[in-house]
């Protein structure tokens, strides 16, 4: 199976499951996003990787238009009924990876994406879209989950990422988000940084990871030295804490 064909299925089989989760229907960086969307009259917006559809649903109400766009069927299918039942008609749902956009040059005020970025197949590729489907003066805020400076936090990060979703490619670290989008002809910098904690049970249950794969994981986490513990916060049933990132650019 290929990599694309892969986050489909992964993401499609748990579309239910991130709708409802707190981790990803709730944030203070939602709000954020519906606030900076504002600022734009009559806003057309882009949310790329769109997942369960959250980010849609917090700036629908102060956009003209919304694009929901992902490479999951099932996801879009989810988003789609339940912008419906929220009475949110500007959102409209498209399908394909974020390497290719069937959308013309110059269409989107903003491009925004919530956790999604990490699961792309090609981001230098994807961000060359982006750029080009941006008009000029549009915007972007991308939000993901931050790699870790020190290489040794970084590798446990990847290895319990990748264990729990055989789809995750990288979370990618502050400079490397900078370079990327530095690459694609964006000014860009990171607007914002925190912490999120993340209940281990409903983090494995929500992408249905098999049990061998979440032992895996806990006996990483359980034989991880104790600097790697202490920073990202391992608590005796596996929970812990992820760096969080905003980035803005233009």
């Amino acid at each position: 199976m290929k990599h694309h064909e892969q986050v489909a299925d992964a993401f499609g089989s748990t579309a239910a499951a991130y709708l409802t989760s707190p981790t990803h229907a709730t944030g203070a960086d939602l709000a954020t996003l519906a606030d900076e969307i504002a600022s734009t009259l009559d806003a057309v917006v882009l949310d790329l990787g769109c997942g369960a559809g959250h980010a849609s649903f917090a700036v629908a109400p102060r956009a003209r238009a919304v694009v929901a766009y992902d490479i999951a069927p099932p996801m879009l299918a989810t988003v789609a009924a339940a912008a419906h039942e929220r009475g949110l008609a500007n959102i409209t749902t498209q399908q394909g990876p974020a390497e290719v956009l069937p959308f013309e040059n110059a269409s989107f005020d903003w491009v925004i994406s919530r956790m999604s970025a990490h699961h792309w197949h090609d981001v230098p590729r994807a961000l060359a879209e982006v750029r080009r489907v941006l008009k000029p003066g549009g915007r972007v805020l991308f939000i993901d989950v931050a790699g870790a400076d020190h290489p040794l936090l970084d590798t446990h990060l990847q290895a319990v990422e990748v264990l729990r979703d055989g789809s995750h490619i990288r979370d990618y670290r502050a400079d490397e988000w900078l370079a990327l989008f530095a690459g694609a002809g964006f000014t860009a910098r990171i607007r914002e940084r925190w912490r999120l904690h993340i209940g281990f049970d409903q983090w494995v249950a929500r992408m249905r990871t098999p049990e061998p794969r979440v032992a895996a994981i806990r006996s990483l986490w359980a034989q991880a030295p104790d600097e790697v513990r202490s920073y990202f916060g391992v608590e005796s049933d596996s929970s812990f804490m992820l760096d969080i990132l905003m980035v803005q650019a233009s």
